[in-house]
């Protein structure tokens, strides 16, 4: 890993996904479980007593959400349990019903290195219509949030650090207090059954996203007989190593969407060529990294920044993951040609700035290492593309330094069966394209995908989806569900000048 790459930067290695499921239940209310709200407004449910809490981050602008939160303790090495406990931060947001239908909505966050009770106020309008009847359960996954986060703050370290030192030093803080070799995805599955357990053995509806379907995929797996449902939004299949398609699959929307650009009368008269504005400022930026200031988006405080031409790549990737920052590419590259990076990392403030800040880079590490890095290699045929091969080459170098586990010999396995899946995929996705959702599919005999024409990465509050998604969990059936809503998207229009599109 070269000098002078900071321990944070390895967050843009886990902003990817995988999949899975395996069993059928047909009814709701199956199971033994069941809510209850006590006079000192508390929520009993199995063995816990859960107290109310105010749950989200407070420092993104997303108002916090009412949820009643409890620690559920779990050891862990699970070969060793008398070695260390964790104590995992779930929470319940209850239903608007009195009585809530017994199976639980558990969302599953991305990442890896998202914390689900942090990350879902954001996202809680996606889940209004389930939650008219279905309590929706959050767990913090090992390493992340209030789960004994890996986290590491790089911020006091000398930019100049050469990064392989950044990576043993975090290494070495995280010992007091963690062993990074277990908190893979299979160590957050053992803990998933242990919360169900703990909660009364509710049967679960998995909303997991990106990062989180490879959860998903392993729970039902090695517990289906807990799992009645499944949506996946954003997966990829298990035999597919996270990061090793990342260079092709950004290549090929950026053309696309610079084709349209062409193609558009306004924006070609515009913009011209973008894709070569892109790669012009990529080499410009290799000879000479640009020193800019930026205000923070939060305090308004002016920071000196510097924007190298991998930087630039990495949040060109980032504002692909929605058709509304996608659509602004072709303004702010042409404003840093021309010298103003000020559009260009102003924006780089809200979307970098925000997941670097939310991520745990400990937890995505010892995920990745352990399951990722050893079906990665650099790639010659994607030496020319946007993105290179330095996330790969990053990935590599890091995961030789960082301690991680192993991934179990079934890891790589498809999904079989007949658990009824439901699976959202953005056309432009830039990580998980749709090809994934159709290779689980192909697997699954009760699944159904539907391709939102435009979109980007995570569409679960898209259009219509939150509905689908509702009648999907009521029924059990994917394939009946009228998905003709979903014709009305497209992509969005260009922005032409800082008053938007054309006329």
């Amino acid at each position: 890993m070269a000098a002078g790459v900071r321990f944070r930067s390895l967050l843009w290695l886990a902003l990817v996904v995988a999949a899975l499921g395996y069993f059928l239940l047909s009814r709701h209310g199956s199971s033994s479980a069941s809510l209850s709200v006590a006079p000192a407004d508390v929520l009993r449910l199995g063995a816990l007593t859960l107290e109310p809490c105010e749950i989200g981050r407070k420092d993104v602008g997303v108002a916090t959400v009412h949820a009643y939160c409890a620690l559920v303790p779990v050891p862990e090495n699970r070969a060793a349990p008398a070695l260390r406990t964790l104590h995992l931060k779930i929470a319940v947001v209850r239903a608007d019903a009195a009585q809530p239908l017994a199976d639980i909505v558990t969302f599953l966050d991305g990442g890896p290195g998202g914390a689900a009770t942090e990350d879902y106020p954001a996202i809680a309008a996606a889940f209004a219509p389930l939650r008219k009847r279905h309590s929706i359960l959050l767990i913090d996954q090992r390493g992340t949030g209030g789960s004994n986060p890996l986290q590491c703050d790089d911020e006091k370290d000398s930019a100049a650090a050469p990064g392989a030192d950044a990576i043993r030093a975090c290494a070495r803080a995280l010992l007091p207090h963690a062993d990074p070799r277990y908190y893979t995805t299979s160590d957050a599955v053992e803990d998933l059954e242990a919360v169900r357990q703990a909660l009364g053995r509710p049967m679960l509806d998995l909303v997991a996203v990106s990062y989180g379907t490879r959860v998903a995929q392993r729970y039902a797996r090695q517990y289906g007989a807990g799992v009645r449902a499944m949506v996946l939004d954003g997966a990829v299949p298990n035999s597919l190593a996270l990061g090793g398609e990342h260079a092709a699959n950004l290549e090929a929307v950026l053309r696309e969407l610079f084709t349209r650009c062409r193609t558009t009368q306004e924006c070609a008269k515009r913009y011209n060529d973008p894709y070569q504005t892109l790669k012009g400022l990529q080499a410009r930026l290799r000879a000479q990294p640009q020193k800019i200031s930026v205000r923070d988006p939060y305090t308004f405080r002016s920071q000196e920044k510097t924007l190298t031409a991998d930087e630039l790549a990495q949040l060109v990737r980032v504002y692909m993951y929605s058709p509304y920052t996608a659509s602004l590419l072709p303004y702010v590259l042409q404003q840093a040609a021309a010298g103003d990076y000020a559009p260009l990392a102003g924006q780089a403030q809200v979307a970098v700035g925000d997941l670097s800040e939310s991520l745990a880079g400990g937890m995505a590490l010892s995920v990745n290492c352990a399951e990722d890095a050893g079906g990665l290699k650099v790639q010659p045929q994607d030496a020319d593309t946007v993105l290179g091969n330095g996330l790969t080459s990053a990935l590599l170098s890091a995961c030789a330094l960082w301690p991680h586990g192993t991934a179990p010999a079934d890891f790589a396995q498809p999904l079989q069966g007949p658990l009824p899946v439901l699976m959202l995929a953005g056309e432009q996705d830039p990580v998980t394209p749709p090809r994934y959702s159709d290779a689980i599919a192909r697997t699954l005999t009760n699944a159904r995908v539907l391709k939102l024409n435009g979109q980007g990465h995570a569409v679960l509050g898209v259009s219509c989806v939150p509905r689908l998604m509702n009648e999907f969990i009521l029924s059990l059936n994917a394939r009946a569900l009228d998905a003709r809503c979903l014709k009305a998207l497209s992509p969005a229009p260009f922005f032409i000048d800082t008053n938007g599109s054309g006329p």
